[in-house]
């Protein structure tokens, strides 16, 4: 199986995404589930990709290697690990895969190991804990199916969006308007801050 390309408009899209944040998706989208994740990368912006899912036992990463052969530009690869902390189901050796074949980022609902190495790059790297136990390898997984991600439902092809607040991800079908109304909002705290500058802002609740 070979990785997907992302068409152009789609590419676009993302770009967008990565000037805004996580939590105006997150009020925009009325403040639905997001994952309680944290960057463990050095921080230089916004991560936002096309979800490429994988759901590995309890502790073991095999299924995720499988995923790395696919994972293309573009994607996050996004990795149900059940929240388990008891070993680390990527370090930064499978961190360098994913960046050599231009995904976006990675997400792990568990944790990670490498943090001195993964925390020096910019590569996004999202994970609940690290710990330095490795992982076993036997398997079975799956790729490509809805995940639960701290309770936040990821499917694949779902937009991720991660930053310094955490993660949150809403399907492809809801990308176009949910931008517009991200857009609206930014431009309504800009108001806001400009308002408190000039001290002349009466409060978020005050009569109109």
């Amino acid at each position: 199986m070979n990785a997907i390309a992302i068409p152009p408009d789609v590419h676009a899209l993302l770009a967008a995404y990565t000037r805004t944040s996580t939590s105006i998706i997150s009020d925009c989208l009325d403040r639905l589930p997001g994952a309680r994740l944290m960057p463990f990368h050095r921080i230089e912006g916004t991560m936002a990709g096309i979800a490429l899912t994988v759901k590995v036992p309890c502790g073991d990463n095999r299924a995720i290697h499988q995923a790395l052969d696919i994972l293309g530009p573009g994607q996050v690869l996004v990795v149900d690990g059940g929240g388990d902390l008891s070993r680390a189901l990527m370090g930064d050796i499978m961190a360098a895969i994913a960046e050599k074949r231009g995904a976006a980022g990675v997400v792990v609902d568990g944790a990670i190991r490498d943090l001195a190495t993964i925390g020096q790059g910019a590569f996004p790297m999202f994970a609940r804990a690290g710990f330095h136990r490795g992982p076993y390898k036997n398997g079975p997984g799956e790729i490509n199916v809805p995940v639960s991600i701290d309770g936040m439902v990821v499917s694949p092809g779902d937009i991720v969006v991660g930053d310094h607040d955490g993660v949150v991800a809403f399907p492809m079908s809801q990308a176009e308007s949910l931008l517009q109304r991200c857009h609206a909002t930014e431009l309504k705290e800009a108001e806001m801050l400009a308002q408190i500058a000039a001290g002349t802002y009466k409060g978020a609740y005050a009569a109109h």
